[in-house]
């Protein structure tokens, strides 16, 4: 049966990874059920055969939904009686057909064509009489018919263009843009990130220096921490930071969350980090990994944009956009100088 969703979810979409006939062992993955969140695998409950499919592959089914019927290994079915052919009937014989005579052989010319007489001499046509053939079109390189395809937008990117669009449509958004010098913080991982690696084996980044300064800034001020009841029309103020990273996908973006941000230190962030990235990647995310979350941090410079409008994650209030780290000169004392500068903006 289809396993229970959060209260968030509905329902979702089967993809089959088994077919009917198919042998599968305890555990093994028969369907994945695509929700507007994540991906929930459908492992099989005990060894056998797949006997029948309930739901075609694509259709929509809810929490406890029949998926599949499974014979189990050693009840083998019923063996219908063999029915025995019947015995093939001895071929008639048929009468054979005389023998057609060959076509009579072609006779032999026993004189020769005549010769024309030398008077008649073959009379020339002047060039210009003669009409030039006309040459044939050559066809151009790459002139044939062009095509296109078609593919199905799956659930997890049809919601995040309604969650997206709906973002647009509700919240007063207002993008600020500022320049960060990441001279310090290259620096610092450049002086600690061997005996980070070899203390914690975990790779040292600038993610978590953002989550860490964020989680102080939403500390200082705790409006932007907080989210609107449209219900009561009431501010909710949390004494809890809960951080969303945008974590780009095949299946296309998640928002894994980082927990109670403000008790960790950079080895629990980037531990907690990796960990979801790896879960992410192996589209082994829990809906409970995304639910929630009270500021968002995305990270375009992955893709070496420069600058971005990040749109708030409903009902967040707030969302952080980190770009790509450039060398520019910028003035320092008095002097232009040569930094690493990344540009950072802050909708809300």
């Amino acid at each position: 049966k289809t396993p229970a969703f959060a209260e968030s979810v509905t329902e979702g979409d089967v993809r089959w990874e088994k077919a009917v006939g198919d042998t599968v062992a305890e555990d093994e993955v028969v369907c994945e059920i695509e929700t507007d969140k994540t991906s929930v695998q459908v492992p099989s409950p005990a060894s056998g055969v797949i006997e029948a499919l309930l739901v075609p592959d694509g259709g929509k089914v809810e929490g406890g939904t029949p998926l599949f019927t499974l014979r189990k290994t050693g009840a083998a079915p019923a063996k219908a009686k063999p029915v025995e052919a019947p015995a093939a009937a001895a071929p008639k014989a048929e009468p054979v057909a005389p023998a057609v005579p060959p076509p009579p052989a072609a006779s032999i010319p026993t004189q020769m064509p005549p010769v024309p007489s030398p008077s008649q001499t073959p009379v020339s046509k002047p060039v210009s009489a003669v009409k030039p053939t006309a040459a044939r079109p050559v066809a151009e390189p790459g002139a044939g018919p062009r095509s296109e395809h078609r593919e199905k937008m799956n659930r997890m990117r049809q919601r995040i263009a309604q969650r997206l669009k709906e973002a647009q449509n509700t919240c007063a958004m207002l993008t600020t843009f500022n320049e960060i010098d990441m001279s310090n913080i290259q620096e610092m991982r450049a002086r600690h990130k061997d005996a980070f690696l070899k203390k914690h084996n975990l790779k040292l980044g600038f993610m978590s220096a953002f989550v860490k300064a964020s989680a102080f800034a939403l500390q200082e001020q705790p409006v932007v921490n907080a989210v609107i009841d449209d219900a009561t029309k009431e501010v909710v103020y949390r004494d809890y930071i809960d951080i969303s990273v945008a974590v780009a996908t095949p299946r296309g973006l998640v928002v894994p969350v980082i927990r109670n941000v403000e008790t960790m230190n950079y080895a629990d962030i980037e531990r907690t980090i990796s960990e979801l990235g790896e879960k992410a990647r192996k589209n082994e995310l829990a809906i409970e990994d995304m639910d929630g979350g009270t500021f968002t941090i995305s990270n375009g410079g992955v893709f070496g944009s420069l600058f971005g409008t990040p749109i708030i994650n409903p009902p967040q209030s707030a969302i952080l956009g980190m770009h790509a780290i450039f060398d520019r000169p910028v003035a320092v004392g008095g002097k232009v100088e040569v930094r690493p500068m990344m540009f950072v903006a802050l909708t809300y």
